[in-house]
């Protein structure tokens, strides 16, 4: 717990969460803007942060922070994350200490540091967890986002989707924040659209190994999905007079970009189609039975 000193008597922030959205009520307008309170703790409100229009006795559901001097403020803007959120954040400027992101608000998210993977450039975005720091309430941002993530206790199994914060490439493929508290890894050859470090993307956990990495896909698996794509092959065989010029030795990335699926989901497809007898296959195309 934070004890916020703020400068007349010192208030125990219980129930205000600093760097996160709380719900105010409005207790009066003053010349420098608009006091709010969560009944116990008042929150000053710069009218440069506030809404139009602020009426006494409102509840208003606002950002809160701590500025450099100490100091809990109030704003109606939206910032791009709040604490304990993952964002790809851009650098507006950089100290021999640190570097300072844009958050989206009139207030810049430092970066100390210690906190920073590699050496940040103005300029440069980044993937960042951003945190609270206990020690004076302000909030910090760090782009070593595996010491932020959990590493058991998975809230999913194979083959859910999942929502996909790219963080980074490595050799093996891409890093990716999964639903804002794990991470786990797209390899390469299994990517086939164009992927880069901050990226929202829609994924599917493919597999949980036992020591706990997670390998995921952007193509959805399963026997849902085979159905789903051979209905789809079906169709699109009796568009084009029954023939697809794709076949098993063409290349994945021909069959990512006429169908959106990987090689192997559409191997499984069309190897479905073959036992039910309405396709013939061939290294480079599928012809479509001709019905008797």
């Amino acid at each position: 717990m934070f004890i916020y000193n703020s400068g007349r008597i010192k208030t125990t922030i219980a129930m205000i969460e600093i760097g996160k959205f709380n719900y105010l009520r409005i207790v009066q307008k003053t010349d420098v803007g608009v006091l709010l309170t969560d009944g116990d703790t008042e929150v000053m409100m710069p009218y440069n942060h506030a809404p139009n229009v602020a009426i006494p006795g409102d509840n208003i559901n606002v950002f809160t922070f701590m500025n450099k001097e100490g100091k809990l403020l109030a704003t109606n803007q939206t910032p791009y994350a709040t604490v304990g959120e993952f964002a790809f954040l851009e650098v507006v400027d950089v100290s021999d200490d640190g570097a300072y992101l844009d958050l989206g608000i009139d207030k810049d998210l430092y970066a100390p540091k210690r906190d920073q993977k590699r050496p940040m450039q103005k300029g440069e975005s980044y993937v960042v967890y951003v945190y609270l720091d206990e020690s004076n309430g302000r909030m910090l941002a760090s782009s070593r986002v595996a010491n932020y993530v959990e590493e058991k206790n998975f809230e999913f199994e194979e083959l859910d989707e999942v929502s996909l914060l790219i963080s980074e490439e490595t050799d093996l493929g891409f890093n990716a924040i999964i639903n804002n508290q794990y991470i786990g890894l797209l390899y390469h050859n299994e990517v086939f659209d164009n992927v880069q470090p901050g990226d929202v993307r829609k994924g599917w956990i493919k597999k949980i190994r036992v020591e706990g990495k997670i390998d995921l896909t952007l193509q959805p698996t399963g026997y849902g999905h085979i159905l789903d794509t051979k209905d789809v092959l079906l169709q699109e065989l009796k568009k084009n007079n029954g023939l697809i010029n794709l076949g098993d030795k063409s290349s994945p990335l021909e069959i990512y970009e006429r169908f959106k699926i990987s090689k192997n989901a559409f191997r499984k497809s069309v190897g479905g189609l073959y036992k039910e007898r309405l396709v013939t296959v061939s290294d480079y195309e599928i012809r479509l039975v001709a019905e008797d």
